[in-house]
């Protein structure tokens, strides 16, 4: 089974390089690192002085620029590079756990088993909140899931997470791949399409990344904002399996764990940050009432609404055919 990596990049840090290594190092062999990196100076300027492509014969690099990035699209032209028969999406910022991550997540791809996605572990500078719902929505216990667990999972059913992340190429190509113009979620969404075709989605706790964020309530605010607009988008996928009660339920766990290791004073400050996740989530779920000025303000991605198309639903696969005619590649 050949394997590739593909991860998007911007603005690297020297973190990278190590990434690279364990992605190396790794006790099943990945025979590419597909890099879609967004503006090329910036990548020149972390590599200037090493011989990083020398030295890294697996990494290719292929540059765009910041208005050709897209979530869905970008991805999708990662995977037209590849030929592997199973790929990884990763970001930039999951550093593997160990030199086991790429065996335990392909090894969870099992009998119609469609993705299979990563654990994400706190790093060692993440905060009480951050360090709880990391291990909420990343738990000790693997799970395959199903349409038959719509009922009682909802929207969990479908979550699914490309910051690591196994896919069959076979069945991405036959479900059409990622949307061309996402947002956010286009890993939602792909698993979303596969659960309704048919196809499982696999959570393999066993594979580990270290990956977490201490975000400011303005950076959880623009995140949630294009949260909502990714849902209001996509009805067919969002509208039965309302996300409200999942987001309940982990401030209420939340709440609990500070008290439990003695921080009640940080309770409102989880009471500030959620209230300004489930204000930009609610925006971004409006936001076709609420003026364009408006939505340039609240949104994460900027060059996402300068698109035309937004709207169209092509599939990464005839998305990926002429993608990047600008782009300079790297090896």
């Amino acid at each position: 089974m050949n394997i590739d990596v593909i991860i998007p990049v911007y603005k690297p840090e020297r973190s990278f390089f190590r990434l690279i290594e364990k992605l190396e190092t790794q006790t099943v062999s990945v025979r590419r690192i597909i890099v879609m990196n967004t503006e090329e100076k910036y990548f020149e300027q972390l590599i200037y002085g090493t011989k990083f492509l020398e030295q890294h014969q697996q990494v290719t690099v292929s540059h765009l620029s910041k208005k050709e990035f897209d979530h869905g699209r970008t991805r999708a032209g990662g995977v037209a590079r590849s030929h592997a028969d199973v790929f990884v999406m990763m970001t930039q910022d999951a550093m593997p756990a160990d030199n086991t991550l790429i065996e335990a997540l392909t090894g969870a791809l099992g009998e119609n088993v469609a993705a299979a996605y990563a654990r994400q572990l706190p790093a060692s500078d993440a905060g009480p909140v951050e360090t709880y719902m990391r291990g909420y929505n990343y738990p000790a216990s693997s799970q395959v899931k199903s349409l038959e667990d719509l009922p009682s999972l909802g929207i969990k059913t479908y979550f699914c997470s490309n910051v690591c992340c196994a896919y069959r190429r076979q069945v991405y190509e036959e479900l059409g791949g990622f949307i061309r113009h996402a947002i956010f979620n286009e890993d939602m969404l792909f698993a979303a399409k596969a659960i309704q075709a048919g196809y499982k989605i696999a959570y393999a706790a066993d594979a580990r990344v270290i990956h977490s964020h201490n975000y400011t309530c303005g950076q959880y605010f623009h995140r949630n904002f294009d949260l909502g607009v990714s849902q209001a988008d996509h009805p067919e996928v969002f509208q039965n399996v309302p996300s409200e009660g999942e987001g309940i339920r982990s401030v209420r766990g939340a709440a609990a764990y500070l008290r439990r290791q003695k921080q009640i004073r940080k309770i409102p400050g989880l009471i500030l940050q959620s209230g300004c996740k489930y204000m930009g989530y609610w925006l971004g779920k409006h936001y076709q009432k609420i003026p364009r000025r408006l939505v340039l303000r609240c949104t994460n991605n900027r060059e996402y609404w300068a698109h035309e198309d937004r709207r169209r639903d092509v599939s990464g696969i005839d998305a990926a055919r002429g993608y990047g005619k600008t782009e300079q590649e790297t090896r």
